[in-house]
């Protein structure tokens, strides 16, 4: 699964993980998408959308 909505394209992202002695390694924070059908341009999709859009697009 490539954990990238289809609706913003909103993916992965990168950062640190900060331990308590401040040393900071990298990390990835990975979008929340799930699988949907969803309605787009008249038709209906299925495909992965994060969960932000889930709010906000209309559900088949």
């Amino acid at each position: 699964m490539s954990r990238v909505c289809s609706v913003c394209g909103k993916g992965q992202t990168t950062g640190n993980n900060v331990s308590h002695s401040k040393r900071r390694t990298r990390r990835t924070f990975k979008a929340n998408v799930q699988k949907v059908s969803y309605v787009q341009e008249g038709k209906t999709v299925t495909g992965y959308v994060c969960t932000r859009c889930l709010k906000s697009v209309e559900r088949a």
